[in-house]
C-alpha cells in the first residue's frame, strides 16, 4: 500500500510539473546505493534522452557512534555519496558532451569542510565529492560541460530532519537552510557558470576562518548532541 502510495504521489507530482512548467517530466524509482542500478539506469537515459543539466543530489548520511555502525551503514554512505556520484558522472559524460551547453551540479555540504566525530563517514564522503568536483571542473573547462558543487548546511526537509538539526543547539539552527531556496540558487548559479556555490556564507566563512582544533571539537560536540 506505501508503495502504491507513494507511486500516485510522483505521477500526481508530475503531471502537477507539467501543468504548472509545461515541459515533459519522467521518474523512474531506483536504489543508486547498488551499483547494477546505477549502471541500468545510466543506460536506460543514454539511450532514451539527451542531457544536458546533470544534478547529482543523491546522499544519504547519518549520526552514530562510529562503533555502533553496521557494515551495512558504512558501505550505503560510500556506494550512494562516493561511487554513484562518479558512475552517474562517468555514464552520464559522453552524453552531456553531445549537448551544446551542458552543466553538471554536484551536492556537497558544508560537513566536506571539517572531520566531524559522531559522523566519521559522512564527511569524508562530501569531502570527496567536493574535491572530485573541483577536479573536474578543471580537467572538462575547455570543453562544453560546466562543472558546479555546492556546500550547503543542513536542510529542512521534513520535521523530524528539522527538530534532529535543532537539537544541535545554535549552530544547528545557524545552518538550517530551506531546500526549495538552495534549489532556486543552486540552478541560477550554475547557468551563470559559479563552480563553487555557497549558499550559507556565515557557515562557509567561519569553517574556513576556524583552526581545526576549534572546528574539529566544536561540531562533534553539537552533533554528540542528537546522540544523547
Amino acid at each position: 500500500m506505501f508503495k502504491v502510495k507513494k507511486q500516485l504521489f510522483k505521477e500526481r507530482l508530475s503531471k502537477n510539473l507539467h501543468k504548472e512548467f509545461g515541459v515533459q517530466v519522467v521518474f523512474k524509482e531506483t536504489d543508486l546505493s547498488i551499483t547494477e542500478n546505477v549502471l541500468s539506469t545510466s543506460n536506460w537515459i543514454n539511450e532514451n534522452y539527451n542531457v544536458s543539466i546533470l544534478v547529482n543530489n543523491a546522499g544519504i548520511g547519518g549520526t552514530k557512534k562510529f562503533e555502533d555502525t553496521t557494515v551495512t551503514y558504512i558501505e550505503k554512505i560510500i556506494q550512494l555519496n562516493v561511487v554513484a556520484t562518479s558512475l552517474l558522472t562517468h555514464q552520464l559524460l559522453p552524453n552531456l558532451k553531445k549537448q551544446s551547453k551542458a552543466y553538471i551540479l554536484n551536492v556537497s555540504s558544508l560537513a566536506a569542510l571539517s572531520p566531524i566525530g559522531y559522523k566519521t563517514v559522512y564527511p569524508a564522503s562530501k569531502a570527496f565529492v567536493h574535491s572530485f568536483s573541483r577536479g573536474l571542473y578543471q580537467e572538462l573547462k575547455d570543453t562544453n560541460v560546466f562543472v558546479s558543487v555546492v556546500n550547503p548546511g543542513a536542510m529542512a526537509t521534513n520535521p523530524e530532519v528539522s527538530k534532529r538539526i535543532e537539537q544541535q543547539g545554535i549552530l544547528g539552527k545557524l545552518t538550517l537552510l530551506d531546500p526549495d531556496k538552495v534549489a532556486r540558487k543552486c540552478i541560477k548559479r550554475v547557468l551563470k557558470r559559479d563552480t563553487v556555490i555557497v549558499v550559507n556564507p556565515l557557515s562557509w566563512l567561519l569553517l574556513h576562518i576556524l583552526p581545526i582544533w576549534i572546528r574539529l571539537p566544536l561540531m562533534t560536540n553539537a552533533i554528540k548532541r542528537e546522540v544523547q
